[in-house]
């Protein structure tokens, strides 16, 4: 298997809310809901960089797509992580977040590594960490 992941899908709760959370909240670009001539298809892609797009579609639909059993979510189950570019920018993002509707879980703070990174939750509980890792490099 290459390392190719091409998409991110994040199950919500309320569609319309989780689009206005990434769009209007956090700035991301996106088409807004598409697929709503389908019976458990409306999702919308927001484009992250090179190819990558975080998707958000109902928690209910992928149960039935998956044919899983809806279950209840965990916020422990893993984080998305956003690097940055500067302990400037955590902080800049982290407020833009709590203003969009986010729960700051963890205000942002010097790391025991030597980074800087806070904690937030999206209003589905899907766990953000934004991170400045002084040994990363990036294209912005």
């Amino acid at each position: 298997m290459k390392p190719r992941i091409t998409v991110i899908t994040l199950g919500v709760d309320d569609l319309d809310r989780a689009l206005q959370f990434y769009r209007d909240g956090l700035g991301l670009p996106t088409e807004g809901i598409i697929g709503t001539e389908f019976e458990h298809g409306a999702v919308a892609f927001f484009e992250l960089h090179a190819g990558l797009r975080l998707a958000i579609w109902k928690r209910a639909d992928i149960a039935y797509d998956t044919k899983l059993n809806l279950a209840k979510p965990s916020p422990t189950e893993f984080t998305l992580g956003h690097n940055v570019g500067s302990r400037e920018e955590v902080d800049l993002i982290m407020e833009q977040a709590q203003q969009a509707g986010a729960t700051i879980t963890v205000q942002a703070h010097d790391t025991f590594w030597g980074g800087y990174s806070g904690y937030f939750q999206d209003p589905d509980g899907h766990l953000w960490e934004v991170v400045w890792n002084p040994e990363w490099e990036f294209a912005q």
